[in-house]
């Protein structure tokens, strides 16, 4: 008999990685926005994005970013607005792949009982990756976390609830997998889940929350179905 009667993942360096080129993005946003270079992707990568405000959309998102990061390194405020502009006309949803041993695993997942998805991210961007990926069918249950239409992106308990209410599975025999503390261990730790992080970086000897599992690659999820 399976542990889990049911898989919830994650979508954004979980199931998928984006082939954008960071260094080639952040020129773009900036000749696009015609501000001057302030900082550098690594600023970004280090920025601690838990405090910032609820974002109603994904420009809404990156203004955020950018405020924050300016007042980070000293850079104007008000070069958020147009930066966060660039960012999503520069940004192509359709240039996504599978994390290595994702579509494993989401074979596996499938092979074992309904699978949902839950992700921060509005349902017309994260269908796009859903279509590049040729996985737009593949979840019984979407739950695309977007504040405009009414659904709090995790770690909030909302987005997650719902879909154990569409999945009908109990929580404590339902797995979710995804990649960020913060958000997936921390949301799954909301509402009674079992919880499975596949970092992308070096995971912390002490992690903060304490995820069930901590996996090495996303396929083996498989193991512990």
């Amino acid at each position: 008999m399976a542990e889990y009667d049911a898989v919830v993942f994650d979508l954004d360096n979980t199931i998928c990685v984006h082939q954008q080129d960071d260094e080639e993005i952040h020129e773009k946003v900036f000749e696009r926005a015609g501000v001057g270079q302030f900082f550098q992707p690594s600023d970004l990568y280090a920025l601690d994005t838990d405090d910032l405000p609820t974002a109603n959309s994904h420009r809404e998102y990156f203004e955020h970013v950018y405020r924050a990061l300016a007042e980070e390194v000293g850079g104007d405020p008000d070069h958020a607005e147009p930066l966060a502009a660039a960012t999503v006309e520069v940004l192509d949803y359709t240039q996504v792949e599978f994390r290595e041993g994702a579509e494993t695993a989401l074979a596996r997942a499938t092979e074992n009982g309904p699978v949902g998805l839950v992700t921060n991210g509005g349902e017309e961007v994260q269908t796009t990756k859903l279509s590049a990926l040729g996985i737009r069918d593949a979840f019984d249950v979407e739950v695309f976390c977007d504040p405009g239409e009414g659904i709090p992106p995790k770690p909030d308990p909302t987005p997650l609830s719902e879909a154990l209410d569409e999945l009908g599975t109990d929580p404590a025999r339902t797995l979710k997998v995804g990649d960020a503390l913060e958000l997936d261990v921390a949301g799954a730790r909301a509402v009674g889940m079992a919880a499975a992080w596949v970092p992308t970086r070096e995971p912390t000897t002490d992690p903060d929350p304490a995820p069930d599992y901590t996996l090495d690659s996303v396929d083996a999820v498989a193991d512990l179905l």
